[in-house]
Parts: structure tokens; sequence; C-alpha cells
């Protein structure tokens, strides 16, 4: 490529060669020569260009001052090439300033009506606007400030009109932000990166005045494109809000309209000019304030919750503005700008967060922390009749707002709080206050509870039970709330960082007291006011409050409630939580067969007078609903929204508990003695939310306490959870959720609580003895948990051989074979227990137990001496036995467990074979029974103890 020719920097030998160029546009004003000239300039270096400004100017603004019609190409390359000589140089004089101000202007209004834009394409707009920019920037020293003299008011105003009426009304978003860019140039508030004149005090004093006559017109003009249409882009609304705020502070700024000087009446020379000038009195202060005001609110409502970062973060800083240079002239805009700037106090963009932080802090010193105590109150006065006004009309906006809207009405709510500080606490003391606070919030997180789901879901036994280890790293499963009046679970968070904000500034006992008022006052508000409760100790223990380096919570306190004060209001509050009316709830909507056998444990007279009758099982279950629930809340007239109601009360309890853990940590370790159990019979619960929302407040108690795992926070506390049980299960009637707990136990530990709960299994097995037909449903799933923990605990090499066979079983062909014999030895077993083919020949002997597999223990073979044998697997033969009876137990789902317990007994004793081979003779009559007489499910199950059994013994198969 050829190398650039040098500019050229003599202007004897630039003129020389420009002259052609300039005199031949003049002649023929064509787009070619303008094309030609513009050319020939970028040869000339900026210098000498500076000298030939007044030369090079002359022939392109005599293009534009031809009358008549021009093409609008023309205008376009005319302009381009004045722009070009405008951004290189400096223009020094002031009637250059003043007329190509005034020939743009011509380019751009319309010939008919000058103070609206001509219909010309967008490509000439953007040239002549660009150009105009360059010629404000371009201006040189004192000429610029020539613009703001009263005699040019009018020409000043109609250029402000012109690029108003641009702003507003072009298609183009390049064409609208132009428009307000030379706006702002033209006001000296340009924010460009290019170098500005710096005003003095007195200059800028001299340029609010003047601009205070089109203050009216540019603000409601501005205001327009800001509220306008949101498909004009987030471009346009930024540049839009920069104009306004820009302009506003120019004329209104605390520092002009506070110097004392006496006003001047305008010369009369001036003549009907004079009326333009604008007096910037006291009176017309007041006045613009609140015709500002107004205006200003209706950008904050359309603005706060913008979907772009970008126009909430030049809200934030047009807040900033504001409050810093016109505190005191725009006294009723106050209230409006804190609103502004304390709702993106939470903004999910971290540089509007910060920009927002950074300005509350500097709020904070300069009222909070200021010398003038009056100033300080007046600010607090402030903060608390906005934060008191916010809070009665909460309910109303969360009814009727978009989730945005709401979402920034809490976080306005939530910067009012932290603005206050400590002071909230003072703000609280005033019960009206209080009282509007607290409503707000009960209104607010009221729940949805008709899903009809939450009621259906059930925890089996199986759902609890986890794998070897499983409950070391357990994760609850949250289930996520639904609310009445809004969706957005950002919306929540807010709200609970709210009750935080509550808890760390304010007095806990104060809220504490109040709030648990309400929990005992009313039902309807008391799921609210747990979740208040939870999170008020939370945020006074200082968990999982917002601490970030610039936020306004690191220069500001709060209360810090010492561990004696935490420890009394968390007692209290667990005491109401834990309460019999308010922890024994309905959860289950009917009453079926598994139900109303365990629910017979609840009446005494169950426990001495067994009938079968229908009609003492009716008695029995009405004995239940009004002893251990509410009147209003029976099982007969429960409906999907009071049980799930209640569902989530103790969720939300629960929820509580473990948030009370770890706002005291390991100091929460003496309470274990009042809340693991409770905690733990929840766990068993057969509502699937409870279960859930139980076990993850266990793992979080435990977390909070130092214990490395679930298992170790239930082997570390057994001792007093065994005593318990034990006393429960003499007193079932009062305490029928005993045998759960001691099966959440046994999920969730190890081989070290066995010695302990040796005696509770004896326990167990003798009320199962003394009343098996009602308390055989609520102990078959403690005897199931116990066995899968023995077979967890102890794994035997038998086991491990049977579940190798198993695994080679099923990748076997011959596993087809195996069910089809199975299918027609059930058929011939039906048919001879109906009598049809019966044989004279059939022997007794068909149903011995054959000699033992391979599986033996070698040292029970030697020697007739018996040795006592382990706790695991004495406790393994008493189970077994009680299972015998069991399988012909007339409830198919009690014999269905039973036989799933059998297949866990024969895995336990499988390593001693001389004490699995007896019991495997007596069960085995039973066992054949359900094979050939039972329901297809206990048919399968019975088939698969069987397969298990054949690892380790041979039962005679029919012939």
């Amino acid at each position: 490529m050829p190398q650039l020719m040098a500019q050229i920097s003599d202007p004897k030998i630039a003129f020389a060669y420009l002259r052609p160029a300039c005199v031949l546009l003049t002649k023929q004003p064509t787009v070619t020569n303008v094309e030609t000239l513009s050319a020939q300039l970028k040869e000339v270096d900026d210098a000498t260009l500076q000298q030939l400004q007044d030369y090079v100017l002359f022939p392109l603004r005599f293009v534009l001052k031809v009358p008549g019609p021009k093409k609008d190409k023309l205008v376009q390359t005319v302009s381009e090439a004045i722009s070009y000589v405008l951004e290189n140089t400096c223009v020094q004089n002031w009637d250059t300033l003043h007329d190509l101000l005034s020939e743009l202007c011509l380019c751009l209004c319309s010939p008919a009506d000058p103070g609206k834009p001509a219909d010309t394409s967008e490509e000439l707009q953007s040239a002549v606007l660009r150009c105009l920019d360059a010629l404000l920037h371009a201006a040189y020293g004192d000429i610029v400030f020539k613009l703001f003299e009263p005699v040019m008011l009018p020409g000043l105003g109609a250029a402000i009109s012109l690029l108003l009426a641009l702003a507003q009304k072009a298609k183009s978003r390049e064409i609208q932000v132009l428009a307000l860019k030379c706006l702002q140039a033209l006001s000296l508030q340009c924010d460009c990166n290019q170098d500005h004149i710096v005003p003095s005090s007195e200059e800028r004093c001299i340029t609010g005045s003047t601009m205070a006559s089109f203050l009216p017109g540019i603000t409601v003009a501005v205001t327009k494109i800001i509220t306008g249409d949101l498909r004009q882009g987030h471009t346009v609304t930024v540049k839009a809000i920069k104009v306004w705020s820009r302009t506003v502070v120019l004329v209104m700024e605390d520092a002009q309209l506070q110097v004392s000087e006496p006003q001047k009446t305008p010369s009369p020379a001036l003549g009907r000019i004079g009326q333009l000038v604008v007096q910037r009195t006291p009176d017309w202060a007041k006045s613009t304030a609140g015709k500002l005001c107004v205006l200003l609110q209706k950008i904050i409502s359309c603005t706060s919750s913008h979907q772009h970062w970008r126009v909430r973060l030049v809200m934030v800083e047009l807040a900033d503005h504001l409050l810093d240079r016109c505190n005191q002239s725009l006294k009723e805009c106050v209230g409006p700008l804190l609103e502004a700037l304390v709702g993106a106090v939470n903004d999910e963009e971290p540089r509007v967060r910060e920009r927002c932080e950074v300005a509350l802090r500097a709020v904070s010193q300069r009222n909070q922390i200021s010398d003038n105590s009056s100033s300080a109150q007046t600010f607090t006065d402030v903060l608390s009749e906005n934060l008191h006004t916010l809070a009665t009309s909460l309910p109303r906006l969360m009814r009727t707002s978009d989730d945005p809207k709401k979402l920034f009405v809490l976080n306005v709510f939530l910067g009012y709080l932290k603005l206050l500080g400590p002071l909230v606490s003072v703000v609280l003391n005033s019960a009206v206050h209080l009282e509007r606070i607290s409503k707000a919030l009960m209104q607010v997180l009221e729940l949805d509870v008709m899903d009809v789901r939450i009621v259906e879901e059930r925890s089996y036994a199986a759902t609890i039970e986890t794998t070897p280890g499983a409950s070391d790293s357990y994760t609850a499963h949250i289930q996520r709330k639904h609310f009445l009046y809004f969706t957005d679970e950002k919306i929540f968070c807010v709200l609970m960082q709210i009750c935080r904000t509550l808890g760390y500034f304010g007095n806990l006992y104060l809220l504490t007291d109040h709030f648990l008022d309400l929990y005992q006052q009313s039902s309807s508000y008391r799921k609210q006011a747990a979740m208040v409760l939870n999170e008020l100790v939370k945020g006074a223990a200082g968990v999982d409050m917002v601490t970030q380096g610039q936020g306004l919570e690191s220069q500001v306190q709060g209360l810090s409630a010492t561990q004696e004060d935490l420890n009394s209001a968390i007692v209290s509050v667990m005491e109401e939580y834990t309460s019999l009316k308010n922890w024994h709830l309905i959860t289950i909507s009917e009453e079926t067969d598994r139900d109303r056998q365990d629910q017979q444990l609840l009446s005494p007279a169950s426990l001495l007078s067994i009938s079968n009758s229908d009609d003492n099982n009716k008695n029995c279950l009405q004995v239940i609903s009004s002893s251990f629930n509410p009147p209003s809340t029976s099982s007969s007239s429960s409906t999907i929204h009071q049980l799930n109601s209640n569902i989530w009360q103790l969720c939300i309890q629960l929820e509580g508990i473990a948030c009370f853990a770890q706002a005291l940590g390991q100091d929460f370790r003496p309470l274990l003695m009042t809340s693991l159990y409770p905690v733990l019979e929840k766990a068993g619960e057969e509502t699937l939310l409870v279960s859930q929302a139980a076990l993850g407040s266990a793992w979080d108690i435990s977390k909070a306490c130092g214990y490395p795992s679930l298992k170790d926070l239930v082997n570390e506390n057994s001792d007093y959870l065994l005593n318990d049980i034990s006393l429960n299960l003499q007193r079932l009637s009062q305490h029928p959720q005993a045998p759960r707990v001691l099966t959440v136990m046994l999920t969730h530990s190890d081989c070290s609580l066995l010695p302990l709960v040796g005696d509770i299994v004896q326990d167990v097995l003798m009320a199962l003895d003394l009343s098996y037909d009602h308390t055989a449903a609520l102990f078959c799933s403690v005897l199931h948990a116990l066995m899968k923990a023995l077979v967890r605990w102890f794994p035997s090499s038998c086991s491990k051989t049977r579940e190798s066979a198993r695994t080679k079983q099923s990748s076997s062909p011959e596993e087809v074979l195996d069910i089809r014999q199975f299918m027609l030895d059930y058929k011939k077993q039906k048919e001879l227990a109906e009598g049809i083919g019966i044989e004279e020949d059939a022997t007794i002997e068909d149903l011995e137990v054959p000699p033992p597999m391979e599986c033996e223990d070698v040292e029970d073979l030697v020697g007739d001496v018996k040795t006592e044998l382990p706790l695991h697997l004495s406790i393994t033969k008493d189970v077994m036995e009680r299972c015998i009876h069991l399988l012909s137990d007339p409830s198919l789902r009690v014999r269905l467990k039973v036989l799933d317990v059998l297949e866990l007994c024969v895995s336990v004793l499988s390593e001693k074979e001389n004490e699995l081979l007896p019991m495997a003779h007596r069960c085995w009559p039973p066992l054949l029974q359900r094979l050939i007489a039972d329901d297809p499910l206990a048919v399968l199950r019975a088939f698969r103890v069987r397969q298990t059994w054949m690892l380790f013994v041979r039962p005679p198969c029919p012939t």
C-alpha cells in the first residue's frame, strides 16, 4: 500500500490548495464539490485548519444560505464537512457561533412552522445534530456564555424547543439520543469524554437563571420521554433521565438559590424579551418544587422497576444528585427521592447495588451524623413517616401491583429500615408504627393453602430410611411456599430480609412478645407470625444478614442482642411451637385402615377392651379427635384448607427450631433435651412435607450444634431420647408417636445404639403381645426399621453371598423358568386347597425343612454347648417369633410388612444357621399358606422371601 501523504502544515500552501475547491463550491453548490472540499480538508493539519477556519466555513455556510429548496443529500454532506472542521478546531468568534447555531437549527425546522422539525430524512437529521453537537463543544472561552444572556432567550428557546420536539417525535433511537445529547451540551451539562468548559460559580448562576425560563418545558417534555413507550430502548431513557436530572440541579441548586442578592430588573432595552426572564424568588422556588415533585413521582413509578439495569442505575444517580445538591430547595421531593434510592438497595445488579450503597452512606453521613440536630431529627421524621405510609399501603400494593412493582416496594421498605439503622428501635416503640408494620407483614405473607397435593403426598417408612452413610450428607428437600399475593421467589427473600433487619436493629423482647401475641390470638395469622419470629431471631443473632463491604450495614451496627436475650426469646417461642395445641395437628384428611389401627392406641379403653366392632372404632376415633386436636379442626370436618394450613404451620415451626439452633450455635445443645424429641417425632410423620421439613431441621440442628452428621446427633443424645421413648411407650394413649421416634432413631444411627435400644425393643414386643390386633400396624414399621438397621450394622458373609447369587440369578435366562415353575406350583397348590385332584399318597413330609446348605457356621457345629447369642441375633429371634404369629393377620398391609421383616430376619440369622433352621421350620407352614391362598401381592412378596431362603435352606417344593 502507498504511504499516507503528510498533512499540510503551511497556511499559505494550504490556502492555495483549498482555494480552488472553495471557489468552485461557491459557484456550483453540488454534492460532488462538497465531497471534494471535504477530502482536501482532511489533508490539512489541525493548526493550519484553525487559521483557515472562517475561510473554509464560508463556502459551506453559503450553500446552507442559498435561498430555495435544497436536496437532503447536499445539506447532509455540508453538515458532515462542517462537523469535521468544528471537531478539529475551536470557535473563537461569537458571530460564528451564533450564526452557525441559527443556520443549523433552520436546517432541522419546518419552513412553515419553525417550532416543529422538518419532514426530512433521518440521515440528514443525524448529520445536522452531530454538527450542532460539534459546534457547542467547539465554542471556546467566554463566548459560549453569551448564549445565556437575556437577549438570547428567544433564539435559545427556539433551539431547545426544536431539540425537545426531535427527542419526543423522532422514530429513530439515534435521533432521539443525539437530540438529548445536544440539549445537554446546550445547557453545559454534557457528560461525554471530550473536554468541557468548567464554569465558575458566577457563570453557573447565570446559566441557571437563564435555563430557569425553560425549566417547565424541558422537565415536562423529558418526563414524557422517560415515561413513554418501553420500545424506545433503555439508551433513550437513560439519556433523558440525565437531561432531566442535570437541568433541575442547574436551576434548583441550593448554592444558587441561597445566594442573597437583590433581584435585578430586566433592562428596558430588552422590550418584550424581558417578560421571558425568570426571577428565582423563594415563592417561585417553592411553587416549582411542588410541580417537579409531581413529575418526579411519575418518573420513579415508571423507572424504579425497569427491566434494564442501566436505567435503574441512572435513577440512583438522579436521587443521589438531587439529595446532595437540592436538599433544601426540593424538600417536597425528599420522600420520593429516598424511595427511589432505597428501592435499589437490594437490586439484582451488583453495579446498581454498590452505587446505591454509596449513595445511602452519603445520605446517612449528611443527615444522621450531622452536627445539625434539627436536620437529623427532620430526616428521621421523614424516614419514619415514609415507613409508616408505606406499611399502610403495602397490603393494597401487594394485591394490585405486578411482581416487579411489588419487589420494588419491598426493597423500598427494606431500604428505609437500613437507612434508619438503630433508630428502627425508636420507631418501633411507637405502638402505631409497630401495629401497622406487623399487620402489613401478616397480610403480605398469607399462604395459599388450597393445593390438594400437599395433603395427598405421603411419607411412609421407606422414604425416611437411608442407605449407609446417606444421613451423613442429608440435603433437605425444601417445598416452595405458595403465597396469595405474589409468586416471585425474590419477593419472599426480600420479605425475610425485612424481618431479619427488624430483628437486627429492633428490640428483640418487644418484637417477640408482639408477634407471639399475634401467633396466639389468631389462627389466620399463626403461620405468618411464625415465619416472622423465625427470621427475627436469626436477624437478632446476625445470621444471614447481608454485610457487604460497601454496604450500609458495615457502617451501622445493630443492637446485637446478648446470648442471654437470645436464649430467653428462643425458649419462649419454642415452648409455644411445641405445645400440645400447636404441635399435634391433624394432617390426614380421611381415616384409612392403617390410620384406624394406629389411632386405636389413643383411646385408653382400647388398651383394656379389644373389640372389632365398627361402633367401637367410631367411638374411639371421636375420642381421638376431641382429645388431641382443637374442636374446630376435627377429623370429620377438616377441609383441604385446614389440613394444608396445619401442614404448613408444622413445617414453619420445624424451620423455626432449625433457625433457633443456627442463632445459638453450640449454646443450643442444652435445649436439645426439649427440642430434639419433637423434631424426630415429626420426622416419622406420614405427611411428606412435614417429614422432609423435620429431617431438614434435624440436619440443620446437627450442623449448628457442631455434630458432624445426623447420626452423631442421634447417638450423642440417644440416652434421654430412649428414656423418653420408654416412658411414652407405657402411655401410648398420650404419646402415640413414640414408635415413630424410635423408627427415625434406628434409621439414622449406628450399631453403638444397639445396647441402649435392647430394652426398648422388648417393650415394643411386649406391647405387641398384649394387643397385637390393634398395635400390629403401628409397631410393624418399627420392627422393619429395626431389622433394616441390624442388616446394615451387622452385614454377614452369607448376606453378601445371597446378594451375589441374586445378581447372578437376575442376569441368567434360567430365572424365567423358575418363575414359570413357581406359577405352575402355585396353581396346583391352589387346586389342592380347593379339593381338586387330591392325591392319596400326599404326605406331610413334603412340608419338612431340608438339611442346610453350605453356608454354615463351623463353630456352631462343634460340640453341644450352647453359647449366649449376640444381642442382635437374640433380638432377631424375638422379632421372628412375633412375625410367625402375624403372618395370618387379617390385615393385608400387616402381612406384607411382616413378610418384609422375615426376609430381613433371614439375612441377619444367616450367620448362625443352627438358629436359622429351627426358625425356618416354624415359619415355613404359614409362609406356604401365604403362597397358596392369599392376595396376589402377598403371594409375590412371599415368593420373594422363599427365593431368599433358598440361598440358606432348601424348602420342599410341592409335587
